[in-house]
């Protein structure tokens, strides 16, 4: 009996091994896009190698959020990303190193998101966005229906743009966005959406081309969509202006980025040096975070069905 015991103990160690090496080994990469209080791309589509950061067990938006921070912004995490627990969970209190009264959203795959500790899987697109005004909850999260593509020059995409909003019962609404000027590497062109949020389109400049919009009959974060066109990038920056549109080329532009934000790009640190930091990032597995922070699109509707019940 005690054979037995000591066996059916070792496999259940063995097995527990190759889990956890398995789990240690697989890589999980998702793609960061945060957008700042001046409706700026900070970062776009950035790779990000995921790992259990917070130590919950799981790997969640809040991981890749501040993984993405530590590897990209001056000072790391511990300057940009802070998140405690409340009473409804893990909140977010500072993204790209802005305060903001907790007026931030975070979404995957262009989904709004139910909180920081939603689970992430490999491939996903997380962005996270700012609002500019607290105060302000007419600001609306848009994405384009593709998210990356790659051609020759000359290459032509119809973009389609959408916005997120609520109905009357506060459910949330997607719905086209007209009328938005579409940007590429941060400059505007002539390209405009339609009725149906569409616009065609097209890349002249080799290299990386990150496409963005402003603008339109609504209020919106920056959308993001990633070009890469064949060819060498020119060696020099330079601007021209045709009937059709207006480009900039640079071999360091990697990301439609105000130059400021770009100064605050740092070298990566290993996750694993990180995992020591409780301060900005706590364990959202202890007893205390019970519920998951709302995101932000449902937070804002219920604020300003409160606010309007306030002011009846």
């Amino acid at each position: 009996m005690k054979k037995s015991f000591a066996m059916a103990a070792a496999l259940a160690m063995a097995f527990s091994a190759v889990a956890a090496n398995t789990y240690a080994e697989g890589e999980t990469k998702v793609y960061v896009t945060v957008s700042d209080s001046n409706s700026a791309l900070v970062l776009t589509q950035e790779p990000v190698n995921v790992t259990d950061i917070d130590g919950d067990g799981k790997l969640t938006v809040n991981d890749a959020l501040y993984i993405a921070h530590e590897e990209n912004y001056e000072g790391g995490a511990a300057a940009g990303y802070k998140t405690s627990v409340g009473q409804y969970g893990l909140g977010l209190d500072v993204l790209w190193g802005k305060e903001n009264k907790q007026s931030f959203g975070y979404y995957v795959n262009s989904k709004m998101a139910n909180g920081l500790t939603d689970e992430i899987k490999d491939g996903d697109y997380v962005d996270a966005l700012t609002f500019p005004d607290p105060s302000d909850l007419d600001y609306h999260y848009s994405w384009f229906d593709a998210r990356e593509g790659e051609g020759d020059p000359d290459k032509e995409v119809t973009l389609q743009l959408k916005a997120l909003s609520f109905d009357a019962s506060w459910a949330p609404v997607e719905n086209p966005v007209e009328g938005a000027k579409i940007t590429i590497n941060g400059n505007e062109t002539d390209f405009v959406t339609d009725a149906d949020g569409k616009a065609v389109v097209k890349f002249t400049e080799a290299g990386r081309n990150v496409v963005s919009a402003k603008g339109g009959n609504i209020k919106i974060a920056p959308p993001s969509y990633v070009m890469q066109i064949s060819g060498e990038a020119a060696s020099t920056t330079s601007t021209t202006t045709t009937t059709t549109t207006t480009t900039t080329s640079t071999t360091t532009s990697t990301a439609a980025t105000s130059a400021s934000a770009k100064t605050t790009a740092k070298a990566s640190t290993t996750a694993k040096a990180t995992t020591t930091s409780k301060n900005n990032s706590p364990k959202t597995g202890d007893s205390g975070a019970a519920v998951a922070l709302v995101s932000l699109g449902a937070a804002a509707a219920a604020a300003f069905a409160l606010r309007r019940r306030n002011e009846k």
